[in-house]
């Protein structure tokens, strides 16, 4: 799977990054080039049915590959006092306390939206040092279950997120296919045990 869009809505430049926010942010873009379609597969080639493929077994490949880094998957951590304890995909521990937290998205436009304020509290209140977000861009979204959030849907609302006034990193990373062909299965939907990725296969 091959990224095209690394958008920085909150934290400035690359290069001004905390040191663990780095190494993190590179093993999330390791996790994503090592997401495959069919397994065992050497790149991420999906069949171009119009919203013919599932969406949370890609997410399991991704997370597997994380594991293998230290992260922590399907955490619930409380990102303030008032907001009860909410789900995130997989976290990162730093020596400071806080964490580094990554979202995959699954589901539609205002999951998208939540995601983004669910990390965005998370800073608020100094818990979360870093966040980002990953979803399809449109070229890939057309070919995944049916409404599903995506980057063109979500990058009119960006500057709500960059006028906030807030210590940390906050980013989307866009996503989409290496290649299609009506060859290759489809995805299925809805198997939360399935996990797509090269290093897991191998």
């Amino acid at each position: 799977m091959k990224i095209v869009t690394e958008e920085v809505l909150i934290g400035g430049n690359f290069l001004d990054w905390h040191s663990e926010v780095t190494g993190a942010y590179l093993e999330i873009k390791n996790a994503i080039a090592n997401v495959v379609w069919p397994a065992g597969g050497r790149q991420f080639t999906i069949n171009p049915v119009s919203m013919g493929n599932g969406v949370k077994p890609i997410k399991n490949g991704f997370l597997n590959i994380l594991e293998k880094s230290n992260w922590v998957p399907e955490v619930r951590a409380t990102l303030s006092g008032e907001l009860g304890p909410g789900k995130i995909d997989a976290i990162k521990r730093l020596q400071s306390g806080k964490i580094i937290a990554v979202e995959w998205e699954t589901g539609n436009i205002s999951s998208s939206h939540r995601a983004l304020n669910k990390l965005a509290i998370g800073m608020l209140n100094k818990r979360v040092e870093a966040g980002f977000l990953v979803l399809p861009e449109r070229t890939l979204y057309r070919y995944l279950t049916d409404r599903i959030g995506n980057l063109q849907e979500l990058r009119p609302y960006f500057d709500v997120w960059r006028t906030m006034r807030v210590e940390g990193v906050l980013g989307i990373i866009g996503i989409e296919h290496d290649a299609t062909s009506p060859d290759v299965p489809t995805i299925p939907k809805g198997l939360d045990g399935l996990s797509l990725s090269r290093r897991a296969i191998l």
